[in-house]
């Protein structure tokens, strides 16, 4: 006996077209192609994010990681702090005392570089595969489906319907 409300889908059908459970596959599958890499080095994706975002050279503080690499405060405090204990990250003075800004050190640069090839290469074989014009599609796509999603009221489901 099927209790779902008419014209929902359920069972296969909703695990095969679900916009959910697509994006979770896409990205499992995706990740555990980098996560290798990371492994390498003892590290976890989430501070290989941050190591990636403070490549550029530039100091950042704790709230531009956290939108850059889309870590929540609390867990980026602790990937912080392990990043600082292993000596891949230096605080940096800041004219804010209330800002915490860090930058890499060269240790950190050094992990950088290691696995930035290697993450590169990935990346170009998944272009190549998918097609370097369809992945540039995909992207915008989705950043435009963060931007609508972003954009909705925070209402329940009966009151966004109707």
């Amino acid at each position: 006996m099927d209790d779902a409300p008419q014209g929902i889908p359920s069972g296969k059908e909703y695990y095969e077209r679900s916009l959910t459970v697509a994006l979770l596959r896409a990205r499992e599958v995706t990740m555990r192609r980098f996560k290798r890499f990371a492994d390498a080095e003892n590290l976890t994706l989430p501070q290989w994010r941050v190591i990636r975002a403070l490549a550029d050279g530039e100091p950042l503080d704790a709230g531009t990681l956290c939108q850059r690499c889309v870590i929540l405060p609390p867990s980026l405090t602790r990937i912080l702090r392990a990043l600082a204990e292993r000596g891949l990250i230096v605080q940096v003075s800041c004219n804010d005392a209330r800002r915490h800004t860090v930058k890499l050190a060269p240790e950190g640069q050094a992990v950088f570089n290691r696995l930035v090839v290697r993450s590169e290469g990935i990346r170009h074989y998944i272009d190549s595969k998918f097609g370097e014009a369809r992945m540039q599609e995909l992207l915008d796509m989705l950043n435009d489906l963060r931007v609508v999603a972003e954009t909705l009221p925070d209402e329940d489901e009966d009151e966004a319907g109707g």
